[in-house]
């Protein structure tokens, strides 16, 4: 029986009712962003901070906290509070800057993000708003104090928390149509005593008329106000009119959402009613100016309370298309809250394939951040290059900067986001591992996103995708087809019916890609790829993609298993293809080809008998190559070195009898090339199919031991991304009698490399995880129960090696899960706090976990692909399996 949201996105879908057309597209930050920066030399960070946000109006989007917006940020709602006691009204989540913080930027506050359906039919968010003053200077001072080696300075060190004084604010949305949605802020008292709180629920409009002409300037406006309830109008030109209810408050406040000059450029204001009004309004607590408006383009109803220790008071309200002539807070409110609740619950049912709630629990949330990080973004490029005809031009520097040779680049979509406010804009490759999860909560929208990053107004000419807001043009490793292939397994195991019409148009995308990656990594052209970082920040010695020392270049085991697995993900994809449409056989033998080169050259690649394979230390190391063709291995032992493991592909024998012209193909590429090459990249066996592997199966088996060692790779909590060895045994290269050196750090890096506050040197990064999980499942598939492997090495304790993959997916699980005392390893900076019972039940999901003790690090809010745990209680943990 079909489910009521399956209905939902059905309906969607087939363009019967717009139901995604309000969600939480509402960034948590859009200051200090790439787009909102007009200085010379490019510093985000200083030329729009925090201070500024509330002052000044953005271009590019808006920012709220628990906020929600139609799919073009028109119309905003968000919550904003005072305890009475800060000098700031908390209208957004604050937050340290890359410069500021010891590790980079870093959200400062405590939010969870609860429950969230596709069609954003019922949506659940948890803020919780210390009642003593927010320690904001005591946050950056002491913050910047740290040094490297030091942990970064959250809120919960404050001890602002300790005595429970805080409040926990619960915002709700439900819709009981796509443009009639129900809205419940619950503020409960944690601590004993009675404390005071404001409640501003605020409406503004998207500050468009400042940059460019509009047909006509947006308008809130005041209704006549009933004793239970009041209302204001929207007009808007491009959304058009709605109406916002909300139960008897104690005033009305309007204002306009305009920069205030006066604060910010020193020059008279045309007005009083500038953006930060309410801020002063309610700080200084004088509301003569706010109260005289009666429209404007922000609008809030202000409550006051004083609630009692123990206590919560719950405010209504409502935005809706349609006018409502009766009471909008009947009975039927609470009622749709519950139905669309049980809806949820339904929902999520089949996706739970356990009765333990704590893993459930975990799931969902996962599931719920995945969908909340679901964001609005615009960027156009060329205009933000040109600046806008009633602001001037920006310097002309910035035409030679960042991002400037990107000008067909032109956003205005709905995008997954890594973190909503650490990482407010995409990524190319953490979208892509968001997909997955995705897929099995709404697979039309995974599939549409991977799509967008390669139409025509993403995908430069030359087919190169972008990277990340932040520099465009940096290489993040190929994933998108792994991805394509996985979102389109998930959605046919589902309804039974694979989109071949996704895979045609993914497909010839993605060639486009791939034929840029050839062109541009591939500097000898001998099938050794270069890529620089990859995504993997700081895993070398030195900065990957900038100014390698002694002017040489890098040939990169990473880059070069990346681009394997891309041809095996594309041979796979034009493989399904050919099943239905047999003109694309001669696609899937050009990338059968390709890869067939790609491996046979990492394998076999010698020079001065300098190998890209270690036969001494049976490892993978990338090799520097200097100007004057000197070869020097770069011997870190890092997952750079594993990914060869990633590229696999079983191709069953079925297949093989249906696309006979294929099978002669690789009939043929396995006779001639194990005639002319001794390494063996096609395996064939008494056992059905053909396996394609970067590795041999004595590769395999020696790489595998290596990885499942707890001195090195194999930690409680999954793999980590730098051999532990390195934690006693630093490696350094000198070069040109400079040394550069690398060792083990567990979690928060030491070093300035890229900045930022990721680090690959040693954590465990769930990305990369999952794929050695699907690697060892697709191995297992040709090997079945005849490859068994020690796990942990040295334990005498063989298991094959879908057995192995099952064991690393719990380990993974094991973060996010209590142990016998109630803690979570994720937890474990602040494990008193989160065994209280109205913190027990809350869950981050980290950018990345502590290589030792399993411990969050990072980015706080990155269910973007850490949501993959979703995943692996799906696959892994059924009754009893993850205990």
């Amino acid at each position: 029986m079909i489910k009521e949201e399956e209905k939902r996105l059905k309906e969607n879908y087939s363009g019967e009712k717009d139901w995604l057309q309000w969600g939480p597209y509402l960034s948590e930050r859009q200051w200090g962003t790439v787009r909102e920066d007009y200085s010379v030399h490019g510093d985000a960070w200083n030329y729009f901070p925090h201070d500024h946000s509330r002052l000044r109006v953005y271009r590019w989007g808006e920012d709220g906290i628990a906020g929600i917006s139609d799919r073009y940020c028109n119309l905003c709602f968000g919550v904003a509070l005072w305890n009475g006691k800060d000098n700031i009204l908390k209208e957004r989540l604050f937050g340290l800057t890359g410069p500021e913080g010891n590790h980079g930027e870093d959200v400062k506050e405590l939010y969870y993000y609860l429950d969230n359906t596709p069609t954003h039919s019922y949506m659940k968010h948890l803020y919780k708003y210390p009642q003593k003053a927010f320690p904001y200077k005591d946050l950056v001072a002491t913050n910047q104090m740290r040094g490297k080696r030091e942990l970064e300075y959250e809120l919960l060190d404050t001890g602002i928390f300790d005595k429970h004084e805080y409040f926990d604010v619960f915002t709700e949305y439900s819709k009981a149509d796509p443009d009639d949605i129900l809205i419940k802020i619950t503020i409960a008292n944690r601590s004993v005593k009675t404390a005071p709180i404001t409640v501003l629920p605020t409406l503004w409009i998207r500050n468009f008329w400042s940059f460019y002409e509009m047909p006509k300037k947006p308008l809130i406006k005041a209704n006549e106000q009933g004793k239970m309830y009041g209302s204001v109008d929207i007009t808007h030109p491009y959304i058009g009119d709605y109406h916002f209810y909300y139960e008897k408050p104690d005033k009305i406040l309007f204002t306009e959402n305009e920069t205030n000059d006066a604060k910010i450029y020193n020059k008279p204001n045309d007005h009083p009613f500038k953006k930060d009004l309410f801020h002063d309004a309610v700080v200084s607590n004088n509301f003569k100016i706010p109260e005289s408006k009666k429209e404007g383009t922000k609008f809030a109803p202000y409550y006051k309370f004083n609630i009692k220790g123990k206590n919560e008071v719950t405010i209504r309200l409502r935005l809706s298309k349609k006018a409502i002539a009766s009471n909008p807070f009947d009975t039927s409110f609470e009622a749709n809250f519950e139905e669309r609740i049980s809806q949820a619950d339904e929902f999520y049912r089949d996706l739970k394939k356990t009765d333990d709630k704590d893993l459930g629990n975990i799931q969902r949330q996962a599931f719920a951040g995945m969908l909340w990080t679901k964001q609005y973004y615009n960027y156009d490029v060329e205009q933000w290059l040109t600046g806008d005809k009633l602001t001037g031009e920006p310097p002309k520097s910035r035409w030679n900067g960042r991002n400037s040779t990107w000008k067909t680049m032109r956003t205005h979509d709905i995008l997954s986001m890594p973190d909503a406010w650490e990482y407010p804009w995409f990524a190319a490759w953490d979208l892509a591992f968001h997909c997955v999860p995705l897929a099995h909560l709404d697979a039309e929208f995974a599939k549409n996103q991977l799509m967008l990053l390669n139409k025509e107004w993403y995908m430069a000419p030359n087919g190169q995708i972008p990277a990340y807001e932040w520099n465009f043009s940096d290489v993040n490793p190929p994933v998108q087809a792994w991805a394509a292939f996985k979102v389109y397994q998930i959605d046919k195991k589902k309804t039974g019916k694979g989109d071949i019409d996704f895979l045609k148009r993914i497909f010839n995308k993605l060639a486009l890609n791939f034929t840029w990656w050839v062109n541009q990594q591939d500097i000898n052209e001998h099938n050794v790829f270069q890529g620089g970082f990859l995504g993997l920040d700081n895993i070398g010695v030195f900065d990957r993609s900038h100014d390698i020392p002694g002017g040489g270049y890098l040939e990169q085991v990473d880059g070069t298993a990346w681009m394997a697995l891309y041809c095996l993900n594309m041979l796979e994809i034009s493989l399904e293809i050919s099943l239905v449409d047999k003109s694309f056989e001669d696609m899937a033998t050009k990338y059968l080809g390709h890869f067939v080169f790609i491996a046979e050259a990492l394998n076999n690649l010698n020079h001065d008998g300098v190998g890209i394979w270690d036969k001494e230390q049976g490892f993978f190391y990338d090799r520097l190559v200097k100007p004057n063709g000197e070869h020097v291995p770069v011997k870190i032992r890092s997952i750079v070195g594993l990914l060869s493991l990633a590229a696999v592909l079983v191709i069953p024998e079925d297949t093989l009898d249906k696309l006979p012209t294929f099978k002669r193909s690789l009939t043929w590429f396995r006779n001639y090339r194990m005639y002319k090459s001794k390494y063996r990249v096609i395996q064939t066996s008494d056992k059905e199919g053909v396996l394609l592997s970067l590795v041999s199966q004595d590769r395999l088996k020696t790489l595998m031991t290596t990885l499942l060692d707890e001195k090195e790779f194999l930690s409680d909590y999954g793999i980590r991304a730098l051999s532990k060895i390195h934690e006693q045994k630093t490696y350094t290269l000198t070069i040109d009698g400079i040394p550069y050196s690398i060792d083990y750090e567990p979690a928060e890096s030491t070093v300035s490399l890229f900045g930022g506050n990721s680090n690959w040197r040693g954590p465990i990064w769930f990305p990369i995880n999952y794929m050695f999980i699907e690697s060892l499942l697709e191995y297992h598939n040709y090997y079945g129960g005849d490859m068994r492997l020690e796990y942990p090495t040295g334990s005498n304790n063989n298991k094959d090696l879908k057995e192995l993959a099952q064991e690393l997916g719990k380990r993974l699980v094991a973060i996010f899960q209590k142990d016998k005392n109630g803690n979570r390893p994720v937890n474990a900076l602040h494990k008193t706090y989160y065994q209280h019972p109205k913190f027990e039940d809350l869950v981050l999901f980290y950018e990345y976990f502590h290589g030792d003790n399993g411990r969050g690090v990072g980015a706080s809010h990155q269910t973007g692909w850490t949501g993959l745990v979703a995943n692996l209680i799906y696959e892994f943990c059924g009754n009893d399996e993850c205990k």
